[in-house]
């Protein structure tokens, strides 16, 4: 059996079905289509891994490109969960010292990756880092396949359907396992870029119960229904939530826009935009606004900065070819399973998902996609 591709991660395992699904080279497509192609490394891309693989259809992940484009759009392998400290919200992993179950879980190559918290003596939830490095290795471990590439482009009007890498390999594959996700928007500041982790986060679900944010002053983006649900849930850990609006005027429906009012926790300011974060090279400490009508900047002290100016789902490498719902996502077509517009493709995750937005509920649907590609595969006899 020929070498695997350097372009496989180094844990792979040397498994007997290589030899029977030939990874292509430069030149073409493999003579043997894949049973299913998992695009998409977070928690539904895992999850679905994990049971395909444990289904016998041993899928062949894409996690994406360690490059600086992916970096600056948040979109590097292991999902928008990787850029987050502790974990406190997804069931299985309470508070406690993990440092010699990741020594034993997890290979020496992958216990030497940037972790943004590393592995020091915590005694917290799981880290973001941590929790998706052990979802990998848990799908490894069954056999997944892994290609650190980006899919940059599909074709998918005939079976099988082909996808073309960032590297430019071309792939072929009897059913697709979209997980691609959605980046949360940010506003694009230097500061802002530093902090993000330290205090600066697209999530308050995610991270609002913090020790580092709790009874201190927090800071929300936006006026929307999503901004509104932010601040919201933030009043439960913070002294105080100031809501930053460009305009005079929510985008927020009726109803959302009177809880924001009617919360004595929650501070307006209108026509104020985000000038600079501001911070002691460890963590914020206040936020500096700028008034858009008036002119002039002030300082408001904080201990964060949540962005809730909406997310964009990482679906550009389809190219319409899929139908998407009028905010982007993919659209799921039939109730209560993961289909979408084209027979064999499935969706899984934050690229389908605009309302939970949630590891566990990516999960789950993860779950799902490779149990509905695992029966189209069935049905259609291969």
């Amino acid at each position: 059996m020929p070498a695997p591709s350097s372009r496989f991660a180094s844990d792979l395992y040397n498994l007997s079905y290589l030899t029977e699904q030939p990874i292509p080279d430069n030149e073409g497509l493999s003579p043997v289509p894949e049973h299913v192609v998992i695009i998409g490394s977070g928690p539904a891309g895992w999850a679905a891994a994990i049971y395909a693989a444990r289904a016998n259809l041993h899928p062949l992940v894409f996690e994406g490109a360690s490059i600086e484009a992916n970096r600056i759009a948040g979109t590097l392998p292991l999902g928008q969960l990787n850029l987050t400290t502790e974990v406190e919200n997804y069931p299985g992993f309470p508070k406690g010292v993990l440092k010699e179950y990741m020594a034993s879980a997890l290979p020496p190559d992958r216990l030497e990756a940037d972790f943004p918290v590393g592995l020091e003596e915590h005694a917290h939830a799981v880290t973001g880092p941590e929790l998706m490095n052990l979802m990998r290795q848990q799908a490894v471990n069954f056999g997944t396949r892994i290609i650190s590439d980006d899919v940059v482009e599909v074709n998918l009007k005939q079976q099988p359907y082909q996808l073309t890498s960032l590297e430019g390999q071309k792939f072929e594959t009897h059913t697709i396992i979209i997980a691609t996700g959605a980046r949360a928007n940010y506003l694009g500041l230097a500061s802002e870029d530093k902090y993000k982790n330290r205090g600066v986060s697209a999530c308050a679900v995610c991270d609002g119960a913090l020790p580092i944010f709790r009874n201190k002053p927090l800071v929300v983006v936006g006026g929307g229904d999503s901004a509104v649900e932010e601040a919201s849930y933030l009043t439960k850990y913070a002294s105080k939530v100031h809501m930053l609006m460009r305009r005079d005027k929510f985008r927020a429906s009726k109803i959302m826009a009177q809880r924001a009012l009617d919360n004595p926790k929650i501070q307006l300011h209108y026509f104020r935009e985000v000038d600079e974060v501001l911070g002691d090279e460890k963590k914020v400490t206040a936020i500096r606004m700028k008034n858009n009508k008036e002119g002039g900047t002030e300082d408001i002290p904080a201990s964060g900065l949540f962005l809730a100016i909406g997310h964009t789902p990482n679906t550009d490498f389809l190219k319409g070819q899929v139908e998407l719902n009028d905010k982007g996502y993919i659209k799921y077509t039939t109730l209560m399973r993961t289909y979408t517009s084209v027979e064999g493709v499935f969706a899984a995750g934050d690229v389908a998902d605009d309302y939970y937005r949630q590891a566990i509920t990516s999960a789950g649907t993860g779950c799902m996609a490779a149990l509905d590609a695992e029966r189209f595969l069935a049905a259609k006899g291969i």
